[in-house]
């Protein structure tokens, strides 16, 4: 499929799963795959001006690298079709998904295209990340100190300001913590995100006093609530 370009463009909405060896991708990278897909698959996007353009796209959440996600979210400024291609018609967004799966690597699938009126960038308001927990750590210890989390009124973490962790500041990271449930071998852990951050997935690991040798599986983005735009 090609899009013929005119000067009007649209604002497209892609939420897509990622997952196995792609997890490691980073927020760069993943952006430079969906570049290239769109490309193969004949979707016209709008590139910025100046000296070294660049595509009009954007991940609102970057994905830790490392972590599997059921509940990504991309967005993307395409110019809008013409004649018969009706932009808000359902065989465009039919096309454009089909098309657009088909040149993605093993490990993302596409769930849904959509259009959105406002180009208001998307906020998010909170994440949820699930750790899988090896039964042999599945004690009254870890019971206790999710328990005591949820109870404590603070919780400082030293966190480093700079690449070279030469610099750190305390953090108190309890205002991120939404919620944290222990169901079967999982903890569901509900992240608060703001202005003034989040809590990071290697902090919470650290307050649950876990280590990814300790985890079944790897980290899974399982759910990201928005703020309404």
């Amino acid at each position: 499929m090609h899009i013929e370009a005119t000067d009007e463009t649209i604002v497209l909405v892609i939420r897509f799963k990622i997952g196995g060896s792609l997890r490691f991708l980073s927020h760069a990278e993943t952006l430079r795959v969906f570049q290239r897909a769109c490309v193969r698959a004949g979707i016209n996007l709008q590139y910025s001006s100046g000296f070294n353009p660049r595509p009009r796209m954007s991940l609102p959440l970057p994905r830790p690298v490392g972590v599997e996600s059921d509940d990504e979210l991309l967005t993307l400024r395409v110019y809008k079709g013409t004649g018969a291609q009706e932009h808000k018609g359902t065989d465009f967004y039919t096309n454009i998904h089909d098309n657009l799966s088909g040149q993605l690597p093993e490990g993302f699938k596409l769930i849904s295209v959509n259009f959105v009126e406002t180009r208001t960038p998307y906020q998010p308001r909170s994440v949820t990340y699930v750790f899988s927990v090896r039964p042999e750590f599945l004690d009254e210890k870890l019971k206790n100190r999710v328990n005591n989390l949820m109870a404590s009124e603070s919780l400082y973490l030293r966190r480093p300001i700079n690449k070279i962790k030469s610099n750190f500041k305390d953090i108190d990271v309890r205002q991120f913590l939404g919620s944290i449930e222990l169901e079967g071998g999982d903890i569901a852990v509900e992240c608060g995100v703001s202005g003034a951050g989040s809590v990071r997935v290697q902090e919470v690991l650290e307050l649950l006093e876990l280590d990814e040798a300790m985890l079944a599986l790897p980290v899974r983005r399982t759910n990201v609530q928005w703020r309404d735009v």
